[in-house]
């Protein structure tokens, strides 16, 4: 079904300027919202107290702060258009033994709605984009020292994450 004359065409991140930082006002506030949540991950509070300076030094100027709180800053991280994997949800709730004396807490009475994207396809869009290439680990791979010694430094690095690696190739080659 055709969309409406009146919609907005739908976004192509081939054609997507150079300065194009949506849903950021610019690559300076894409860099902000990067060091705030998850360089520094600093908190909501400190967040907001940031802002708040930022604001009454900005109001000198006239001029505003990047996000309004930590509210605006998650809720534009939220938005940030992520390889056109939709969100889905679930509705749960507690299901264990609930207090028969005392003040019952609010969660084990609540539904609680959880939002996710589906991890395969994240994973898949990770290791797909270009952006990405030469800056982590895909194979694991064993690391030594000077004097022999084994390094573990990253999950790659590990024993575990080699031999089963080894394993998968091995049943691989046996089905093969």
């Amino acid at each position: 079904m055709p969309l409406p004359p009146e919609c907005p065409p739908s976004p192509n991140k081939d054609n997507v300027g150079p300065d194009d930082w949506t849903p950021y006002t610019n690559h300076v506030q894409f860099e902000l919202a990067e060091l705030l949540y998850a360089k520094a991950q600093m908190l909501a509070s400190n967040i907001d107290q940031l802002m708040n300076i930022w604001a009454a030094h900005g109001a000198e100027h006239g001029k505003e702060p990047p996000f309004l709180n930590h509210n605006d800053l998650y809720k534009t991280i939220d938005t940030t258009p992520l390889a056109d994997i939709p969100w889905q949800s679930f509705v749960t709730s507690y299901d264990g033994e609930i207090p028969q004396e005392g003040k019952v807490p609010s969660w084990m009475t609540s539904e609680h709605t959880v939002w996710f994207r589906n991890p395969r396809l994240l994973v898949h869009s990770i290791l797909s984009n270009p952006d990405f290439e030469h800056t982590f680990d895909t194979s694991p791979y064993p690391e030594y020292d000077i004097n022999g010694n084994h390094r573990y430094h990253d999950f790659m690095l590990g024993n575990w994450t080699w031999w089963h690696a080894v394993s998968l190739i091995i049943v691989m080659c046996i089905l093969i």
